[in-house]
């Protein structure tokens, strides 16, 4: 009786040394128990692991964080940052505009209304820009984030204007209650920057088939359509320079919101029969000065989804 046929806990084996820590009554005596100390040098081990692995893992998220913005830049949306007040208020100096540039890809052209972003169609800006001189080292760097989009250019030839004709259309200012007409109809015009008539100057104009005729919010400060019909396209901008849509002011936050077309322009019916007529000229002092827009720093922030990591046994 007793004890009889029971093997006594004094008589069980001794763990043997080496074998990393303290076996307890019940367990298996042929798997070792880590102890505490154990444990802990095994925790350092994988932190450590974990930082060698994203230090190799950030030129990896450098690089597709800059293949994100290139493809945003060229075909999705960019950025533009605006240097003057030609706009104005519909769009203020300052301002970050989006610009979509992925519908032109699917055959979508300006509409009577929209605030578009256009390449000088040629002698609309200065050229007196100064290019900097970063030095070796520095100038690369910087031309390489301006490539994708993450620094403005140097060499930008953009301007931002509102569409007021498209193909066909025969834009005249002013009526004799003093407004602005497309197609023999009068435009009220909401947007315009208080104290602003539609136009100063007179003139008429039919706008050439594949082209725009644009105009600025600011009338009295923007050097827009009107200001070279002396040119060739009488003034007018060919779809080919035309950027993208303007179609919402990112920041700052307290202007936040979306940039939509007009009803009075937008309500328009198609545009009259093609004639090819000359501007009438206009007799007026010298073109105000048009600053290029430049392209704002694209923010990206990269979505890293890291690998699951099984904690180590």
């Amino acid at each position: 009786m007793g004890t009889r046929g029971r093997a006594r806990v004094t008589d069980r084996p001794a763990p043997e040394p080496g074998e990393g820590g303290v076996s307890h009554v019940g367990a298996d005596p042929g798997v070792p128990v880590r102890g505490r100390a154990e444990r802990r040098r095994s925790a350092r081990r994988a932190a450590r692991r974990r930082k060698r692995s994203l230090l190799r893992e950030f030129p990896l998220i450098i690089l597709v964080a800059l293949l994100v913005a290139l493809v945003l830049k060229t075909f999705l949306v960019q950025v533009f940052v605006i240097p003057s007040g030609s706009m104005e208020q519909t769009i203020q100096v300052g301002d970050r505009v989006l610009v979509d540039k992925l519908t032109p890809w699917f055959g979508s052209e300006p509409q009577r209304g929209d605030v578009v972003v256009f390449k000088d169609p040629g002698g609309w800006l200065e050229n007196g820009h100064q290019r900097s001189d970063d030095g070796p080292v520095l100038g690369p760097a910087k031309q390489a984030l301006t490539f994708v989009g993450l620094l403005p250019s140097d060499n930008e030839q953009d301007l931002i204007k509102r569409v007021i004709g498209v193909g066909g259309d025969t834009v005249e200012c002013c009526d004799p209650q003093g407004r602005l007409s497309v197609n023999g109809r009068p435009v009220e015009e909401p947007y315009l920057a208080p104290g602003n008539p539609p136009s100063r100057q007179p003139f008429k104009v039919t706008v050439p088939k594949g082209r725009i005729w644009v105009m600025g919010d600011h009338r009295d400060v923007s050097a827009d359509s009107r200001f070279h019909m002396g040119n060739p396209g009488q003034g007018t901008v060919p779809l080919s320079d035309v950027v993208g849509r303007a179609f919402l002011i990112g920041w700052p936050l307290g202007r936040f919101h979306q940039l939509d077309e007009p009803s009075s322009l937008s309500s328009l019916g198609a545009t009259s029969q093609l004639r090819r007529t000359v501007p009438e000229s206009m007799g007026f002092g010298p073109v105000p000065l048009e600053p290029p827009l430049v392209m704002g720093v694209l923010g990206i922030l990269p979505l890293v989804v890291r690998r699951s990591r099984r904690p180590p046994k």
